[in-house]
């Protein structure tokens, strides 16, 4: 069987359209990875009675402090029917609005005043930001209203507004009380980007490796362009780390795969290469001194 080679104009041609279907690949996926992220920020989780004389509450998680274990929720609180006036604007009696124990204080709109929008912290459990980027959280949701002592129905509707986090709720309805279990986990992206740094490391880590046994091995001596790439390397790397989304403290997961073992090999190769670069500089001639 006799194999022939493709000649240059055939093999550029077909490198060529190569490139170019993986730059396309590349860009489908982000525009599909894009608008799937988008369609999870727009999702509605709905919970409670559709009573007429009902409280209506817009939720959306604000922001999630995986650090601080709290997510920030924001509330809008609309009373409909007769326990509203000026169209929901403000309630006809003084409302209270209960809350889980995670919410941390019940909320209380008193009668005949303008409602503004209000956010309320609420405690993440389970989880720690140590597992960074694989950790994830859960929060428990529960509204209930009652208007001169007497509980009244809920409606609350939940979104999602932190990009950093993916949410998976499930909603019900208990006597009145809308009650929500929240999960937490580090959006597609940030796992994608997490995943690219810690790759992006040890790549850089290994093309150092590389370069210190071709200058130890052919016993170039002190090299400095090559030292200062080296050099310039290990504080890349940390100014890198930092860029990390959702800015995970030290000793996170991302750390004990990747970054600090690539900064150990990195300052390793820099040491070995500048002792190994003196003695082979120390056994050179000496050029001799002109008259």
């Amino acid at each position: 069987m006799v194999i022939r080679r493709l000649p240059p104009s055939r093999r550029r041609t077909l490198l060529s359209g190569l490139v170019l279907l993986a730059v396309a690949a590349a860009v489908a996926f982000g525009v599909w990875l894009q608008f799937g992220e988008r369609h999870a920020l727009d999702t509605r989780y709905r919970a409670g009675d559709p009573a007429p004389d009902r409280v209506d509450i817009e939720a959306s998680v604000q922001r999630v402090d995986a650090a601080g274990r709290e997510l920030v929720l924001r509330l809008l609180v609309t009373p409909r029917g007769d326990l509203a006036e000026a169209g929901g604007i403000s309630p006809a009696e003084t409302l209270t609005l209960q809350t889980a124990a995670s919410t941390r204080g019940d909320l209380t709109f008193p009668a005949h005043s303008r409602i503004s929008t209000v956010d309320v912290p609420v405690t993440l459990t389970a989880g720690s930001i140590t597992d960074y980027p694989f950790d994830a959280y859960d929060a428990a949701l529960e509204f209930g209203a009652v208007r001169g002592g007497e509980a009244v129905p809920v409606r609350m509707t939940l979104s999602n507004n932190d990009a950093l986090f993916a949410t998976s709720v499930e909603a019900s309805d208990e006597d009145g009380v809308a009650v929500f279990d929240l999960g937490l986990e580090r959006s597609t992206s940030v796992l994608i980007f997490a995943v690219f740094m810690m790759a992006a490391m040890w790549a850089l880590a290994v093309a150092v490796l590389i370069g210190a046994w071709f200058l130890l091995s052919r016993k170039k001596g002190l090299t400095w362009p090559a030292l200062g790439w080296m050099a310039a390397t290990l504080f890349a790397l940390a100014a890198f780390r930092n860029t990390a989304p959702g800015a995970p403290p030290i000793g996170s997961l991302l750390d004990y795969i990747a970054f600090l073992w690539a900064e150990t090999v990195v300052a390793f190769c820099v040491i070995t290469v500048v002792v190994m670069g003196m003695r082979a500089e120390a056994r050179l001639p000496e050029s001799p001194t002109p008259a």
